[in-house]
């Protein structure tokens, strides 16, 4: 995976030229003749750089059979193309109760708006695999976020099959390193780049990967069609910042479980969860899904109220208060601020960033007994 990682995508060896290339900045390209078979014609169709980086996010995602990415402005642009290229008024569409909160409200509402038929079920027990019946598409978050419940793929995907359902899954928190729905039987594996595959910060970008041709058609027409074209810059960001995705997650995921175990000895503290913990109840799952020991960087846990989990925010020095996660440095929220999610008042997100395991206990030690003071 590291090798991987740090190798996929880039051009062969030039004399005199980077092992990346730059960025290519072009709103068009020369083009003489007939623009048929033509690999650039027009900067809202391709780009180079584009090109390069979904070779990469391909073979990430499907190292062992041939898969094409196409990449898009974020990951809710990747989502809704995923969603909206395959769906049409009279269909049903299986999401997941307990996901990604603008899916089950924003995307939720535009589809319902176009006579889509919108289903909804928790991640835990494979419950979704009980509405299938009739559905176009099943739509799974895995682990899920905030709450890091787990879901069989496999099973569910050979009954979503067998139903006559397409199958999406949404691989934003485990990464291509975590985990490969493709291998586990999915049509598509989406993601936000923006979180652990670019892992700083400081790029939006999503993106869709499918063994089938004609999927990946789909979603190249529906970007060109909406525009939801990524900058040639963030995808170079993006493709630089692969080679050290293997190094960042490994990290995380050691720090994420350093950090739920310390949590599981604070009185004040209930409902720790990371499924890297062995009494987690996606753990023995996760484990036979996941891939080598990388069980993400995100843990979540329940303070004793709103007020409670400020305090620890604000006390925390090596912890940003921030939203989204997956970046280099720690952060955490109370999630409950945003609306939308089922959480208590006191539910915080963490997202382990790829500090000393002992420092950042130690900070949120301090952090804890300054909020339990």
């Amino acid at each position: 995976d590291a090798t991987r990682a740090a190798r996929a995508g880039l051009p062969d060896p030039v004399a005199y030229e980077p092992a990346l290339p730059g960025p290519v900045f072009a709103a068009h390209y020369h083009l003489p003749g007939e623009v048929a078979g033509a690999p650039y014609d027009y900067g809202r169709d391709a780009n180079p750089t584009w090109t390069r980086l979904e070779s990469a996010l391909a073979e990430l995602e499907s190292p062992t059979e041939p898969a094409e990415a196409v990449v898009f402005a974020s990951g809710m642009a990747a989502i809704s193309a995923a969603v909206l290229s395959q769906l049409r008024s009279g269909d049903a569409v299986v999401i997941p109760s307990d996901g990604y909160n603008l899916v089950g409200s924003g995307v939720r509402e535009r589809l319902e708006a176009y006579g889509i038929e919108v289903r909804a079920a928790g991640t835990a027990g494979d419950a979704q695999g009980e509405l299938l019946d009739g559905a176009r598409l099943l739509w799974l978050e895995t682990p899920s976020n905030p709450g890091l419940d787990v879901c069989d793929i496999r099973r569910l995907a050979d009954a979503a099959h067998a139903a006559g359902a397409l199958v999406a899954v949404d691989n934003t928190l485990a990464t291509p390193l975590g985990q490969r729905p493709l291998d586990l039987g999915a049509d598509l594996s989406v993601a936000s780049g923006t979180k652990g595959l670019t892992g700083h910060g400081d790029v939006l970008l999503g993106y869709a990967v499918t063994r089938d041709p004609a999927l990946a058609a789909a979603l190249r027409k529906w970007r060109k069609v909406v525009g939801a074209i990524p900058g040639p810059m963030e995808a170079w960001l993006a493709h630089r910042s692969l080679a050290t995705l293997e190094l960042r997650s490994a990290r995380q995921a050691a720090n994420a479980l350093a950090v739920a175990e310390f949590l599981l000895t604070r009185p004040e503290v209930t409902d720790v969860r990371h499924p890297g913990l062995p009494g987690d109840p996606a753990h023995e799952l996760a484990a036979r899904q996941m891939r080598g020991g990388r069980y993400g960087c995100v843990v979540s846990f329940t303070l004793p109220d709103r007020a409670h989990a400020e305090r620890f925010l604000a006390a925390a020095r090596l912890v940003d208060e921030a939203t989204s996660f997956g970046s280099v440095r720690s952060s955490a929220e109370r999630r409950g601020r945003w609306g939308g999610d089922a959480v208590p008042d006191g539910f915080i997100r963490f997202s382990a960033g790829i500090e000393e395991s002992a420092d950042l206990v130690a900070d949120l030690h301090k952090a804890l007994d300054s909020a339990s003071a």
